[in-house]
This record gives structure tokens, C-alpha cells and sequence, in this order.
């Protein structure tokens, strides 16, 4: 119906610097891909790295709710560690007032996750683990040809944790402009794409990464990422069991295993209410009705 709107309430939270607008509703819309790209957009939208719909799952099966996630570009992500995390906060902000704790089985098109959280609904960070499954081998690298403007490449391996991940063993992350070499190494994996990351060993607990992030581009930290790194890097013997995962965005702790986890923060930003329709998304910001409700409000 011409002139229709339709408000949708989403919530914005980051993990470690890693940002997701966050919705729910019955069902996915088939429009998920656009609105996405126009949510998403930090010029004319409301600014996310990617849009979480979180769906209800029926059946006798263990999880309860359905974590679909489109990245910033619009293209359909299986999983995301830090997703899952700020998913697992905005799920125990719709629990009653002063509730704490919460643990979950989220389905996701990687199977399904275990997400436990500690905090209450009134806090604006909370601490979350994530159950990320176990490792598989990851899309064929034969033949790739990785340029990083000069710097050394000392080990290449590619890992799935139900998406797909480049890790590239590197002396120092930062001496490679990113911007550049990710683009350019993920075009090998076209049309699917894969997250591109820089690793380094500081010590036997402690790695640092940087990221190209399929879908998104350069992001401040990348949960199932950080988990490729520590299990790639445990398998060469370079690390322990319990590894820390420096990002630009934080620190998240791997424990690497037969199933790996991932622990660090989620963090709530702010909530909008947005009014959808007429191929034109009200946010605030881009000149259309919309409201803001920051952290602090």
C-alpha cells in the first residue's frame, strides 16, 4: 500500500569495536539484503558492520531463536563469533527487568551455538562466551598468490568455522596496509569470498590479528577470526590452550578444543526505531523520521 510505513525497533551493540544493528520479527524479510546495505551505511543509514534478524525456532529442537545475518554489503554471513556475542546481550535485554545471566541455543547456517551471557539488562556491557563448533578445513588455497606490499608471509592456512578464513602468519600485522592487500588476497576466493587475517605470536598465550573482513572490509575485531588464528596457530605448536586475541577493537580470549569458544565483551550502543517503507528507511541522520536512543539516554 502506497504511503504504508512500518516501525521496527533495532539495537545496536558492538563486540570489542565490532558493530551489528539487531532486530526481531517472525520471520526474516525478503528484503533483508537491501535493508541491510541502507542500515548499515555509516553516511546515510544508522552505521553497522552488519544487520542481525533474530527469528523464533520452532520444534523440539535445542535452540530457540534463529540468528540470520547480513553484512554491511548485504551479503549473507553463517556466523559470527562477535555477532553471536552482541546477540546474546540484545536476547537478555528482552528478559524482564533486573534479570541476570542468560544461556542459550541460537541455529545459525553454521549449526547451532551455545551463547552464555553474565550480566543483567541494565548493563551496558556484559561478558559472553560463544560455543563456535569444532574447526573443518577451509576453501583451496592451491595456486593463490598473496602480495603484502613486501612483507614476509610465513605461514598460510585456510580454516572454516562454518564460514570461511585466510590466515596469514606475518611478523608485525601493522606493517601491512591492509586496505589494499585484503581486497586484493580475497579476490582469489570470489564469488563466495573469505575474511582475510593477519597474525602474529607475541607469546604463548597472547597473538595479535588484523582483519579484512569478507562482506565488510576492515574491521576492529573478528570473533570467529580471532578462533581461526588460535586453533591454526596451536596447531603449529606455537601456542596454548588459552589464547589471547589481540584486535584493534580488544582483546577476546580463544580456548582452543575439540569445540572452541570464544569469550570477551558484547556492548549495547543505542536503539532506533526506524519506519520502513516507500523504498525509504527513516533513520536519524538522513533527513527522515526517525529516534535515537543512545547509551547513556
Amino acid at each position: 500500500m502506497v504511503g504504508e510505513t512500518v516501525a521496527v525497533e533495532l539495537t545496536r551493540h558492538h563486540g570489542l569495536g565490532n558493530d551489528f544493528l539487531i532486530t526481531f520479527a517472525d520471520d526474516v524479510p525478503p528484503d533483508g539484503v537491501d535493508l541491510a546495505r541502507r542500515l548499515c551505511d555509516r553516511i546515510d543509514g544508522i552505521g553497522a558492520d552488519g544487520l542481525v534478524f533474530g527469528t523464533p525456532v520452532g520444534g523440539s529442537g535445542d535452540a530457540t531463536w534463529r540468528f540470520t545475518l547480513f553484512n554491511s554489503d548485504g551479503s549473507s554471513a553463517e556466523v559470527s563469533g562477535n555477532g553471536l556475542r552482541c546477540f546474546g546481550q540484545a536476547l537478555l535485554r528482552r528478559e524482564a527487568t533486573g534479570t541476570t545471566g542468560l544461556e542459550v541455543v541460537v541455529e545459525t547456517p553454521a549449526g547451532d551455538r551455545r551463547i552464555t551471557v553474565d550480566g543483567s539488562t541494565s548493563d551496558l556491557e556484559v561478558e559472553a562466551e560463544v560455543e563456535m563448533g569444532a574447526a573443518a578445513a577451509g576453501p583451496s588455497i592451491e595456486g593463490i598468490q598473496i602480495d603484502l606490499g613486501g612483507v614476509q608471509v610465513r605461514a598460510a592456512h585456510s580454516i572454516d568455522f562454518g564460514n570461511p578464513h585466510l590466515v596469514l602468519l606475518v611478523d608485525d600485522p601493522d606493517d601491512v596496509d591492509l586496505a589494499v592487500a585484503g581486497p586484493v588476497t580475497e579476490s582469489f576466493f570470489a564469488p563466495t569470498g573469505c575474511n582475510v587475517h593477519l597474525v602474529s605470536v607475541v607469546d604463548r598465550s597472547t597473538v595479535r590479528m588484523r582483519t579484512w573482513e569478507r562482506g565488510a572490509g576492515l574491521t576492529m575485531a573478528c570473533g570467529s577470526g580471532a578462533c581461526a588464528a588460535a586453533h591454526v596457530l596451536h596447531g603449529k605448536g606455537l601456542v596454548d590452550d588459552v589464547v589471547e586475541v589481540r584486535m584493534p577493537g580488544g582483546a577476546a580470549t580463544v580456548m582452543v578444543g575439540d569445540t572452541v569458544r570464544l569469550a570477551g565483551t558484547a556492548t549495547f550502543v543505542d536503539s532506533h526505531t526506524v519506519d520502513l517503507g516507500d523504498d525509504q528507511v527513516g533513520v536519524p541522520g538522513n533527513g527522515v523520521p526517525g529516534t535515537e536512543v543512545p547509551a547513556n539516554g
